[in-house]
């Protein structure tokens, strides 16, 4: 097994281990954190949007909905541009909550970066960058990328 292989199963051994946050960071991009932060960036969507969107039927959104309205973080009104729809959006305790979430995601990951000092943060930091503008040339079912293309998602970039 050569190296890349194993770099490979270390990072998704390491991802995927069982770490309470990976696990709660998974269970929120599958329902109601998702369609928070759907909302929050694109202002409103019709319910149908959202299910394409987290790739659902259009029951899981419905109930996913449901349990937002009661929670008071969405409300489900009548698209005034086509009353046969319904347009989602996000209330002011859904945007407390959106960045109630994002605050402590901030707080957690710096206390890591405090535990690890500057110089490993500021390493990771790069080498995230250089590791996502890699990535970023892979489709999935494409070719490998080419050296041209190489060159181009590393242009402006000090190293690589």
């Amino acid at each position: 097994m050569g190296f890349e292989q194993e770099a490979f199963e270390a990072i998704m051994g390491d991802a995927s281990g069982g770490m309470a946050m990976w696990d709660e960071v998974r269970r929120a991009g599958k329902g109601e954190s998702f369609v928070l932060r759907y909302l929050a960036k694109h202002g409103s969507a019709t319910p149908s949007q959202l299910a394409a969107a987290l790739k659902v039927s259009s029951g899981r959104i419905s109930a996913v909905l449901g349990a937002l309205e009661k929670k008071g973080y969405v409300v489900r009104a009548i698209d005034p541009e086509d009353r046969r729809g319904i347009r989602v959006t996000l209330t002011a305790a859904g945007e407390e909550q959106i960045n109630r979430y994002r605050d402590e995601m901030r707080a957690h990951i710096c206390w890591v970066f405090s535990q690890m000092g500057e110089r490993r943060t500021r390493e990771l930091v790069e080498l995230i960058g250089e590791f996502s503008a890699y990535l970023s040339l892979c489709k999935p079912g494409g070719p490998t990328p080419t050296p041209e293309q190489v060159k181009e998602a590393f242009a402006g970039r000090e190293t690589h």
